[in-house]
């Protein structure tokens, strides 16, 4: 039998997905302009699937796009970062509404197992990962083939601020937000989908409420010409 091919990773796909990552991570600052060349030498590719990746993390809410002139990491005013946490406050409620009936146990144990993760670690970077895939978890049932994706692309354009966040107040400062998980993985477990939806609407809200105390947190920063 003649063995099948291995299948290889297109090269606009495999820049995106480092250049995503690059991003959710804090490498690049809101704002901060992306050099196509820079990040053609970087990933060892043609100009060609750069622009291709960069279009798809531009539909991501990773990247803004201005023709003829260049790309930038998205950012967010403090008005537009309010109201964008307003929408989820009214989205992601839904979306765990739909998620919970079609949870596999295996999920909600996971879902538990992460909530104590974040509850024992010290580092921002593995807290935010955690709190990320513990959120998308909870969401996981839901079978739709727009809210899970744009509720994905709200918490994309919310990352550095939701790291900015947690820099402020520290992973265990803020309390309030383990007990917020906690409650939520009890709420899952009973079924109890009028209690998660409030739970996660509080939960949002908490964040949204913090941040507006913090405008510095949407200043310029300096980056890179």
């Amino acid at each position: 039998m003649t063995a099948r091919p291995t299948p290889t990773i297109s090269a606009n796909t495999r820049v995106a997905a480092g250049l995503r990552q690059m991003i959710l991570a804090g490498e690049y600052a809101p704002g901060e302009r992306i050099v196509q060349e820079e990040l053609a030498d970087h990933f060892g590719a043609s100009r060609l699937p750069v622009r291709d990746a960069l279009r798809l993390l531009e539909a991501e809410g990773l990247v803004t796009l201005i023709p003829n002139t260049g790309a930038w990491v998205a950012k967010l005013s403090l008005e537009e970062c309010e109201e964008v946490y307003q929408i989820r406050e009214r989205v992601e409620p839904l979306l765990v509404r739909m998620s919970i009936p079609a949870l596999a146990p295996s999920a909600v144990r996971q879902l538990r197992e992460l909530c104590d993760a974040m509850r024992e670690t010290d580092s921002i970077e593995e807290f935010l990962k955690l709190d990320r895939d513990f959120h998308s978890l909870s969401y996981s049932g839901a079978q739709t083939s727009v809210l899970g994706e744009f509720v994905s692309r709200l918490w994309n354009t919310t990352q550095h601020y939701r790291r900015a966040y947690s820099q402020i107040f520290g992973v265990h400062a803020n309390r309030t937000v383990h007990l917020e998980h906690e409650l939520l993985v009890l709420a899952i477990e009973r079924g109890d989908v009028d209690e998660a939806e409030r739970i996660v609407q509080s939960h949002i809200r908490s964040t949204r409420l913090s941040l507006v105390q913090h405008p510095e947190i949407f200043q310029e920063p300096e980056v890179r010409d």
